[in-house]
């Protein structure tokens, strides 16, 4: 699910908006009022129910062969997505909805590169509400890697030595499950015996 030429599109688990007025999210970060919504290349990063905490990279024209090969594995694509276990079975459930909006009412949001697109304006959609439908198989149709973890905390080890060299993100990151505690070792000496 992507928008066609001059459009962007939002995402929703409700399929009753009629009309999208700017507002301050309340996830948000921004003081602002804006219409929310994804061009093309950035309408995977939403393929998952609303609250779910997801990781995601990508490769950028700046990718090394190392990092990539680091960051996606043999998994293939230029793009992988992580989410915990405990959130596929919502999955596969949610019914997730895409609306179709007008692009000329929106411009690009987010530095240094453009993460969405916003309106200050109100916004009234092209059509009736889509059913996104399967989110599993548009990954698969996308060619987009999707792990499946105990939890989003290790998923972001793996990709930030590539910060500088690929796209990395992660969303809904308050909804992740705790933070896994260290496993205690003892330090050793040269000998393998537990140090005093």
């Amino acid at each position: 699910m992507r928008p066609d030429p001059g459009q962007v599109l939002h995402f929703s688990e409700d399929p009753t908006i009629t009309r999208f007025v700017p507002h301050v999210a309340p996830t948000s970060r921004q003081p602002d009022a804006y219409v929310w919504a994804v061009d093309y290349d950035r309408a995977p990063d939403y393929w998952f129910p609303r609250e779910c905490p997801r990781g995601m990279a990508w490769v950028t024209p700046e990718t090394s062969a190392a990092d990539r090969e680091h960051i996606l594995g043999p998994g293939g694509g230029d793009r992988v997505h992580a989410i915990e276990y405990r959130w596929l079975e919502r999955m596969l459930s949610v019914k997730l909805f895409a609306y179709r909006l007008p692009a000329e009412h929106f411009q690009p949001f987010g530095s240094p590169v453009p993460n969405a697109s916003v309106s200050t304006v109100p916004v009234d959609p092209l059509g009736p509400p889509e059913p996104v439908g399967d989110l599993l198989r548009l990954h698969e149709d996308a060619g987009i890697q999707l792990r499946i973890m105990a939890n989003l905390w290790s998923s972001g080890t793996a990709s930030s030595r590539a910060l500088s060299v690929s796209a990395v993100s992660g969303f809904a990151t308050r909804w992740r499950a705790p933070k896994p505690p260290r496993w205690p070792c003892a330090s050793r000496t040269r000998t393998g015996q537990p140090s005093q």
